[in-house]
Parts: C-alpha cells; structure tokens; sequence
C-alpha cells in the first residue's frame, strides 16, 4: 500500500521524474506473490489500483542504491540497519515511514493488516496517507533547494 500511496504524493506533486519509490520487505514468505486481497480493497475503495504489485525481498547489496530507506515497524526498521551494519553512510537513509508525519507520535510504526478486517486495512491507509504526504512536502522542499540532486530513489 505505501508503494502505491507514496508513489501517487510524488506524482501529484511532480516529483515523479526526480524521485522513485519501489517496494520489497525484509522477509521471504511472500515472495512473488500478489498484494494482500484486503489491502487491495482498500486501496481500490480509495481510488487506487494495487493489481500490479508483486512482492519482493530486499537485498543487502541494494540499500547503497537507495537515498531513503522506510520501515513500516520497528522490526524491519531492525532488520534493515543490521543489513546495512559497517555502512555508516547507510545509517542516516533508515527511517520508520510515520516519523514523517507531525501528527504520529515518537517511533510509530505502521501496524500490519494482514489477515485483519477492512478496518484494519483504512487506518493503515490513513497512517500511511498521512506520512506519504508529509515525505513528498520534505522532497519538494529539498528538491526546489537543490535542483541538480540526484534522484531519490
């Protein structure tokens, strides 16, 4: 969902020919496979088409690929900086995606919905909303500072 969500702030702001937002998680027990049917929903229900999503693992060698690194939770939060360990010019690009929005408290975490009900699906959107707009501010204000910066991706 935040792939889809982020993906769409970028767009709206303009941003899309600077900044690439792409998705995989840190566990493997999904690989390949759809996006979750309740996520799906909610996001269709939004307006958005989730159809498309196929999941994915990161890898260790992709993180110097990437300026900004975002959890969901403090678990793959964990698992991303220990993947990066002995990078310290990593160590700024991992972020939990709520410590973006002003709104959510210190360390929120996105909870996961999986197997949960439609509306555990709408307040995931709804932290995820709110984060990805507060993100896209930042970028444009970083971005209209810096016009030769590179892509964030």
């Amino acid at each position: 969902m935040a792939e889809i969500i982020l993906g769409n702030e970028i767009r709206m702001a303009g941003l899309a020919d600077r900044v690439t937002v792409d998705s995989a998680g840190t566990g493997d027990w999904h690989l390949g496979e759809p996006m979750d049917r309740g996520a799906r929903k909610e996001l269709a229900r939004r307006g958005y088409d989730g159809s498309g999503h196929e999941a994915r693992q990161i890898q260790a060698d992709w993180l110097p690929d990437y300026d900004l690194l975002l959890a969901m939770d403090r678990r793959n939060l964990a698992t991303l900086q220990r993947m990066a360990a002995g990078q310290q010019h990593l160590a700024n690009r991992i972020a939990l995606l709520r410590s973006f929005d002003p709104e959510a408290p210190p360390d929120a975490e996105v909870p996961d919905p999986y197997g949960g009900g439609p509306d555990e699906f709408a307040v995931v959107f709804e932290q995820v909303q709110a984060a990805a707009e507060a993100l896209t501010a930042q970028l444009a204000e970083l971005l209209a500072d810096d016009p030769a910066a590179a892509d964030l991706g």
